[in-house]
């Protein structure tokens, strides 16, 4: 079974608190995009399950989260070993969520390949144990986010008639880092109330907590943010945690001349 695993962005994104257990209580707004990394799981007759994977992927410790995925689910049914093809196309350490993608598809798939009947919810229950964003690409619909990232409300909220263009300047920046240049504060302005105002608005009130410090110590991820306004973005902001930078566009638009400044990802439709 293939699928087309896609990333996120995050509109708006506050710091509220800082937990006991050491994590940061946020909000924020998550909408899928149309950028893909592909992932296919086929079963195996026999020996463990194997991972494999093409295009960028950051070496580490232990498992891929693709894996831990498999280990989640064989851990409560009896399931064969499988292989795992991953194919990396939304880039790394972008605040992008492609990693929790993958993971989330991964469980998608297994439970339609075995049948083994589970729920959204149950299957969201997995992926909050994989990560903080993997369990938004259960539904993959556009939810306001609380606590750690995984406590969901739903949103109505549509910008197919609009144009999303992502820039990655290269530049990765670990959620660690990004965390220790915050400051938890109350938000000025509810999300929510926010989005429903004219999109032309949102630049004065819609901000990622994430872009003061980040910016000050990547200029170059600023410059990125400026030059969608001056390529005529009605908004743009740096996703998550960075280092991607998104512009939204009334129409479609060419970026070639930013190319100095990372690589341009312009999200398609595979429906």
């Amino acid at each position: 079974m293939l699928s087309f695993a896609n990333a996120k962005i995050n509109l708006g994104l506050h710091i509220v608190g800082k937990r006991p257990d050491g994590y940061h209580d946020l909000e924020t707004i998550f909408y899928p995009v149309k950028l893909y990394d592909v992932v296919e799981i086929i079963p195996l007759e026999s020996g463990p399950t194997v991972f494999y994977s093409e295009g960028i992927v950051i070496p580490g410790e232990g498992m891929n989260l693709c894996e831990r995925a498999y280990q989640l689910i064989k851990q409560d049914f009896d399931i064969p070993s499988i292989a795992i093809h991953l194919i990396k196309r939304i880039p790394i350490g972008a605040g992008m969520g492609g990693g929790s993608a993958d993971a989330a598809y991964v469980l998608k798939m297994l439970n339609d390949s075995f049948e083994l009947e589970l729920s959204v919810k149950q299957l969201q229950t997995y992926a909050k144990q994989l990560g903080a964003d993997c369990p938004f690409f259960i539904d993959n619909k556009p939810v306001y986010a609380t606590g750690i990232g995984t406590d969901f409300s739903p949103l109505k909220l549509n910008l197919s008639a609009y144009y999303i263009v992502v820039i990655n300047p290269n530049i990765h920046i670990s959620t660690a880092e990004a965390y220790r240049g915050v400051e938890a504060k109350q938000p000025e302005f509810d999300l929510r109330s926010i989005i429903k105002l004219p999109i032309q608005e949102w630049k004065y009130y819609l901000n990622n907590d994430f872009e003061l410090s980040i910016f000050e110590q990547f200029p170059k991820i600023k410059e990125l943010k400026d030059a969608l306004y001056s390529f005529g973005a009605v908004y743009a902001s740096m996703s998550g945690s960075g280092s991607s930078v998104y512009g939204i566009f009334e129409n479609p638009v060419a970026l070639d001349g930013l190319k100095v400044f990372g690589d341009i990802y312009y999200p398609i439709d595979l429906s």
